[in-house]
């Protein structure tokens, strides 16, 4: 068992594997877990694998659970999950509040109780999320989303002055938009002239996770680009 022992949830996405690579590169014991193992099969070798889908309460406790008893107590739990869906206030619908929900909010809840009991009995640990900068600048056609991620910004804020008595700081980082393949594919050149890729993103959940951090809680760290 390691010493230093990070879940990264969302490894299937291009900023999950990113990070899920950088804290192995930076000495983590590195289990990855997405809701499919197709999306877990290009991590490199050494990376564990756990395939579950952490909207639910049940199965995110699961999987924590059997990380644990595998490969030790978490130091690090890094959420990279998330779902878009545009559209405005008048036209959301109730499928678009609860997709929005249970994706950018509850999975981030529900984690982050599985994980809290192994950090107190490890003695602190750090928890890292995704939010976005719509969740802090009102943006219009995008208010389901913006609402999902603006809760996740707040659990953040509550989860750090409830478990920081413990040694657990918890943080966010917020981009604006990723450089992936999936955005080039479906958004013209000048909407992704600012975006920033997911190894920068990564970079900067890694600094959130280690000890360089230690003094930082309740952050929502903007990483908006240039």
């Amino acid at each position: 068992m390691s010493g230093r022992v990070a879940v990264v949830v969302g490894a299937g996405g291009e900023l999950g594997f990113a990070t899920s690579v950088v804290l192995a590169n930076a000495g983590f014991s590195v289990t990855a877990v997405d809701r499919t193992a197709k999306t877990l099969e290009a991590l490199p070798d050494g990376i564990r694998r756990e395939v579950g889908d952490a909207t639910d309460q049940a199965v995110a406790k699961d999987l924590v659970d059997r990380i644990a008893a595998e490969s030790g107590p978490p130091e690090v739990l890094v959420n990279t999950l998330g779902a878009f869906r545009p559209g405005d206030a008048l036209s959301a619908t109730p499928e678009d509040l609860r997709l929005m929900l249970d994706v950018n909010l509850a999975a981030a809840l529900w984690l982050s109780q599985a994980v809290t009991p192994y950090m107190r009995q490890r003695g602190g640990g750090a928890i890292v999320h995704v939010s976005a900068r719509p969740a802090s600048e009102p943006t219009a056609g995008m208010a389901a989303y913006s609402l999902g991620k603006a809760a996740l910004n707040h659990l953040v804020r509550i989860l750090d002055l409830e478990l920081r008595p413990d040694g657990i700081r918890v943080n966010a980082v917020a981009p604006q938009l990723l450089d992936t393949a999936r955005n080039r594919a479906a958004l013209p050149p000048q909407a992704l002239a600012h975006a920033v890729r997911p190894e920068a993103i990564a970079d900067v959940i890694a600094f959130l996770a280690g000890d360089l951090s230690e003094h930082i809680g309740g952050a929502i760290l903007p990483a908006y680009g240039a």
